[in-house]
């Protein structure tokens, strides 16, 4: 199952890219592993999946232990500071940074481990109050800042996550958003930020048009969690 629906996500995914000017290639499709057996990450795997998101830090911490094969690890939940040890070692990029305090304790034990930590700033894009995540123009900026100085630290782009909604305008306004902000960022500090981490099951297609470079995506790889 997990490889026919594979299959039918990277069709998706490349037809989408040749209707909208974009190149596959482009694209970092990251498994959304949250309550997954390891059986299942071990089937994605023999269908070419390579890059690995977790949720929780814990759980992340286990299945880091228990999969023993060669991949990329994202951790992309929220991240409160005293769960940055158990992801620091493992952690290719950490999706989720919104406070000056989690920047500075992951450059920390970063640091710790001689480590150059890849980072994307969470922008609440949607304004929900249910959702992580900076808001203001200034708060961004201030992150940005702020995180850019850290030496154990490499700010590579930003993250977002779209309201759950089946009316595409909000869904594609909270896109358009991260992007503004990207392009914003990057005139304003002279900068160039390679990665925009928006996109999930419901709404990845409209991520891609708008520019998404990482989609995390779980239930159309996994199937819907028990």
């Amino acid at each position: 199952m997990i490889k026919d629906n594979i299959k039918i996500l990277f069709d998706k995914i490349e037809q989408r890219c040749e209707s909208c000017g974009r190149d596959f290639n482009e694209l970092t499709i990251i498994a959304v592993t949250k309550n997954q057996l390891i059986e299942k990450l071990y089937e994605a795997h023999d269908s070419a999946l390579i890059h690995f998101g977790e949720n929780k830090a814990q759980e992340f911490k286990q299945k880091v232990e228990l999969f023993n094969k060669p991949v990329h690890w994202h951790f992309i939940g929220h991240l409160q500071t005293n769960k940055v040890k158990y992801i620091i070692d493992a952690a290719e990029f950490i999706h989720s940074v919104d406070s000056l305090k989690l920047a500075e304790e992951i450059n920390k034990k970063a640091n710790l481990i001689n480590k150059k930590q890849k980072i994307l700033l969470q922008i609440n894009t949607s304004l929900e109050e249910s959702k992580f995540g900076i808001i203001s123009d200034d708060n961004i900026f201030e992150l940005y800042e702020f995180s850019s100085r850290l030496e154990n630290i490499s700010v590579e782009g930003l993250m977002t996550m779209a309201p759950f909604t089946d009316d595409e305008k909000i869904i594609r306004n909270s896109f358009k958003s991260l992007r503004f902000f990207k392009e914003k960022l990057e005139q304003k500090y002279n900068t160039k930020l390679n990665e925009l981490s928006m996109g999930m099951t419901n709404d990845y297609l409209i991520a891609i048009e708008e520019g998404a470079t990482m989609l995390r995506i779980g239930t159309a790889i996994f199937g819907e969690r028990s």
